[in-house]
């Protein structure tokens, strides 16, 4: 009689967490992580924001088992049905909008969750809609982690969608309220809603291997939360005072929001949290489909001046602009994941080196091959240029089985 016991992947640490369990679901194969910061004498296991991940995939899945083991360090995931938001197991606000909770002593931003969310979306069974609020959600960029704001999010990852035929006009997404990392960069007290109606069968094969262009204008959001107003106008003076010595065509918004109020444990009082300013930079290219994007805020302990953060945020605009690529760096792992599931045909795509060569990029190959998907071809794209780059293209084929799997 054969084994009906599932074929477990076994991978350990808690590296690319969010990106393991993605590459689970989507390809239906369970996964087994051990030694998860084993090692850690004060924090072991899973971290806050990765249990409430768990809790999110749990909601928009029908049929996934969790198990996690006593000292948090094992986890098993069984993958189930992408349902998406149809009535299952998460908390519903309406008939169709799944409402997530993030705990206080979460210390990542947003985009943790949404980055990872958005990518199963298209594949879900219904629409894709959740509200994420509570004490814990952060909507800006934050520092140690370096997740990107919520901006950067919306003009700089969601574009790309449209590259693999879902369509970006699909996909909405509402930030009701604004907010910073705390003390000790936890906590923020943000509302945010992501409303992804656009589900394909695959996603298309991406030919994204041209020269990137030049860039031909910038946009940005600069935000402050519980401080002046007048935080904007010095980020966005010192941002342009960098940058239109190169580009003409520099236009920043501000966007200003009072502190979220959050009522305090125990009691009745409520206090304001996620205090702070940060601007987010998108540069767009010539070329169709070509984003660059950087992201500074303010550190939670104080000690920057806003002019600081606008000078900063411009710099590190233009050290991605220089990475060169069609891809930064901050958009790589959701395009080459896209590719990776699309149909079966070799998709291109043109990354700098720097791009390429990062852990992030490795680790997600890596991952991709222990889940079933093909090795990357890479080859220099100087080869069919006059003028060199040292830049590559990268050929990923599609493994074509996303979104067979039944209820």
């Amino acid at each position: 009689m054969a084994d009906s016991k599932p074929q477990f992947i076994r991978l350990t640490g808690h590296r690319a967490f969010t990106q393991r369990l993605v590459l689970a679901t989507l390809s239906g194969k369970p996964i087994h992580i051990t030694k998860i910061r084993s090692t850690s004498p004060t924090n072991p296991g899973l971290a806050p924001h990765e249990v409430s991940f768990l809790r999110l995939l749990e909601a928009v899945t029908n049929g996934s088992v969790i198990d996690v083991s006593y000292s948090g360090t094992t986890l098993a995931y069984q993958p189930g049905l992408i349902t998406g938001s149809v009535p299952g197991a998460g908390t519903f606000l309406s008939n169709d909008l799944i409402e997530h909770t993030i705990p206080a002593n979460n210390t990542r931003g947003i985009t943790y969750f949404l980055l990872p969310l958005a990518l199963l979306a298209p594949f879900s069974k219904a629409h894709m809609n959740v509200r994420f609020s509570g004490p814990g959600v952060i909507t800006s960029s934050t520092n140690a982690p370096g997740d990107l704001s919520i901006d950067t999010f919306r003009t700089a990852i969601l574009p790309l969608y449209g590259l693999f035929g879902i369509p970006p006009a699909r996909i909405e997404l509402r930030v009701l309220s604004r907010s910073c990392p705390g003390s000790g960069g936890k906590g923020g007290g943000g509302v945010v809603e992501l409303r992804f109606a656009s589900q394909v069968r695959l996603p298309k094969t991406l030919h994204l291997n041209r020269k990137p262009g030049r860039i031909r204008r910038i946009r940005g959001v600069a935000y402050c939360t519980g401080v002046s107003a007048s935080h904007n106008n010095r980020m966005i003076t010192s941002a342009r005072g960098v940058l239109n010595q190169l580009v003409s065509d520099v236009h920043v918004a501000a966007q200003y929001d009072p502190a979220p109020l959050v009522q305090e444990k125990g009691s009745t009082m409520k206090k304001k949290i996620g205090i702070g300013f940060g601007l987010s930079l998108v540069a767009e290219s010539s070329a169709e489909g070509v984003i660059y994007a950087a992201d500074v805020v303010a550190p939670p302990e104080g000690g920057v001046v806003p002019e600081d953060v606008g000078t900063r945020c411009a710099y590190q605009l233009l050290e991605v602009i220089a990475q060169g690529g069609c891809v930064s760096a901050a958009a790589a792992p959701t395009v080459l994941t896209l590719m990776a599931m699309g149909s079966e045909d070799v998709g291109r795509v043109r990354l700098g080196r720097d791009v390429l060569g990062r852990e992030e990029t490795i680790g997600l190959a890596r991952d991709l091959k222990a889940f079933g998907a093909a090795s990357w071809g890479i080859r220099d794209a100087d080869k069919d240029e006059d003028e060199a780059t040292g830049e590559l293209i990268v050929s990923v084929k599609g493994v074509g089985n996303i979104g067979r799997k039944v209820a």
